[in-house]
């Protein structure tokens, strides 16, 4: 049939994607009902017979360079007007104007993108070539804090949504010519830069190769959420579990190429992934290698144990309450069966109501803006915690238990990790509800299985845990080390270069 033709056919790549040649008129014809493109015509100084007509995007190019880079010297010097004709172009690219790069283009495709990027075109009559000069406003968000990776002690800087700014913080913290910087095109109408970041004699090649091989595979529309990117990317589009850990901070960010790592920016995101992914990176924060290492190690073990805690606890409960009550201590289970006797509710359906509602709250109070969802989350936790209690609707056992599990969650350092987990809590949940404390091994025993048929570009989701390679790493996945006694990198195995210090 037709239609399912034209759904499984690819979409046409034009190359060029505006043929043709290059005049003014081709120009003002491809910007034709776009009200931001303006043109001005220049007459040359001491000449009112020769003119030039220079092309911008309004918006785009920064007045100020416009006038005292291009247009200025244009007007005002007596070198431009007394030049041969043939020679007018060559003064221009080899100085006259003040900006600095000036590039000569016969051809419409590039013209056209220069100016979106903040270029201006200058065109001469009788020429069917023009120059471009960079002057791109750099109007953006200024640098300040990470927001979701508070920096308690270390650096207070996180990436914006420009490109460059990104990779400046980078370079400043990165010096070595070592780091590498490559940039591909993704989206067929947003065209969005997207750069991969490595350090030659450290990364994987491999790696490298493969992240650009699948950046340019992605054919679509525009990349302009961090998913665009993170879903075609993986393998596993089927796991709520993210295989890309992604971070604010740019000395996150470095920290991660020195592990032997690949980077990855988009603009128009402002935060970094690195790659592959391991079920650890997404455990740790920035500031582990700030703290002692005693404290480091002290606070890398709660996350962990809050992970066991927010994924097992309601499940626990259930198994404990409904299939087995003479697995809990005496007194607990009578005080358990006292505040439970006006429930009209079996213990099942308390603890999913009860994380249905934890969900409700937070989805409220993240939805709406500050002040309202402040009010919103203490309103619903007196409906919840202390009305539902004193109205016999659930018990205060499962109040804890619910509580004590939604906190534990808010622990971990990824938000992806963490809403992965509270989707498995209500899994485990339900299948202790089915089958008590063997319900919820083998719920423990999928989700094992689960995890280890992961992989992020080629490396095991558990191979902190499971690689059975006896490979040199920095410290163990469960705590750190001082600092001093790690000499070797974190990184994938492939890295080339494992030892970072003597």
């Amino acid at each position: 049939m037709p239609g399912q033709s034209e759904a499984n056919a690819p979409h046409p790549r034009k190359e060029p994607r505006l043929p043709g040649p290059l005049s003014l008129e081709r120009l003002e014809e491809v910007f034709s009902d776009c009200v931001d493109f303006a043109k001005r015509e220049v007459y040359l100084h001491g000449d009112s017979g020769r003119k030039a007509t220079v092309c911008y995007i309004d918006g785009q190019a920064r007045s100020e360079r416009l006038n005292d880079y291009v247009l200025r010297p244009l007007a005002q010097d007596p070198m431009l007007s007394s030049a041969p004709e043939s020679q007018l172009f060559d003064l221009m690219e080899r100085g006259a104007l003040y900006a600095h790069g000036a590039k000569r283009i016969t051809e419409l495709d590039p013209v056209v993108f220069s100016l979106i990027d903040g270029s201006c075109a200058l065109f001469l009559e009788g020429r069917d070539d023009c120059l471009v000069f960079p002057v791109a406003t750099e109007e953006k968000r200024s640098v300040g804090e990470p927001e979701n990776e508070p920096a308690l002690k270390g650096a207070r800087d996180s990436f914006v949504e420009s490109l460059r700014t990104n990779t400046s913080l980078v370079r400043r913290r990165m010096r070595a010519p070592e780091l590498k910087i490559r940039e591909h095109i993704v989206g067929r109408q947003s065209l969005t830069p997207v750069d991969v970041l490595w350090i030659d004699g450290i990364a994987d090649p491999d790696t490298v190769a493969l992240l650009e091989t699948r950046l340019d595979e992605i054919d679509i529309d525009g990349v302009e959420a961090a998913g665009n990117l993170e879903e075609y990317l993986v393998d596993a589009a089927k796991s709520p579990f993210p295989m890309m850990p992604y971070t604010q901070r740019p000395d996150r960010f470095c920290q991660g190429l020195l592990e032997g790592r690949v980077g990855l920016l988009a603009d128009g995101i402002p935060l970094g992934w690195v790659l592959p992914g391991t079920i650890d990176q997404f455990f740790k924060t920035g500031q582990d290698r700030a703290y002692h290492w005693l404290v480091a190690s002290a606070l890398s073990l709660i996350r962990w144990l809050c992970a066991l805690i927010t994924l097992l606890v309601p499940g626990l409960y259930i198994a404990l309450v409904t299939f087995h009550p003479e697995a809990i201590p005496p007194k607990l289970a009578l005080s358990i069966v006292a505040a439970k006797q006006e429930v009209p509710f079996s213990t099942i359906f308390e603890v999913l109501i009860m994380l249905l509602a934890f969900e409700v709250i937070q989805e409220a109070g993240l939805r709406l803006p500050g002040p309202i969802g402040a009010t919103v989350s203490i309103l619903g936790g007196l409906v919840v915690g202390n009305a539902a209690v004193e109205a016999h609707i659930v018990s205060p056992a499962v109040l804890i238990a619910v509580a004590i599990a939604g906190v534990a969650g808010y622990t971990m350092p990824s938000q992806d990790f963490g809403n992965a987990l509270r989707l498995w809590r209500f899994l485990l949940a339900i299948l202790a509800s089915l089958g008590g404390l063997t319900g919820l091994a083998l719920g423990c025993a999928g989700l094992i299985y689960h995890l280890s048929e992961l992989e992020s570009f080629g490396v095991p989701y558990l191979a902190p845990f499971t690689t059975g390679t006896r490979v040199p790493r920095g410290h163990p996945s469960l705590f750190r080390l001082p600092l001093p006694m790690m000499r070797w990198r974190d990184g994938p195995i492939q890295t080339q270069n494992r030892r970072n210090q003597r």
